[in-house]
């Protein structure tokens, strides 16, 4: 299933557990996630930039007709 090359490289690198004990190894995981969670927020907000600005052009075009044609809608 794996390649054995690829487990003889890998095994050395997770018998170093350690690294994590350290203050500079839980910075670099404190780092490493707030860097995960800026690239997710920042997906999701150009999603939500896009409805907003969907959303606000759709209520000023319904405006601009019911000012125009008060019947319509």
């Amino acid at each position: 299933m794996f390649d054995p090359a690829l487990v003889s490289m890998l095994v050395p690198i997770l018998q170093l557990g350690g690294l994590l004990d350290s203050p500079l190894g839980q910075l670099l995981v404190v780092i490493v996630g707030i860097g995960a969670v800026v690239l997710i927020g920042r997906l999701v907000l150009r999603v939500a930039w896009r409805l907003v600005t969907i959303a606000a052009v759709i209520v000023g075009i319904l405006l601009l007709v019911s000012m125009f044609v008060p019947g319509l809608l």
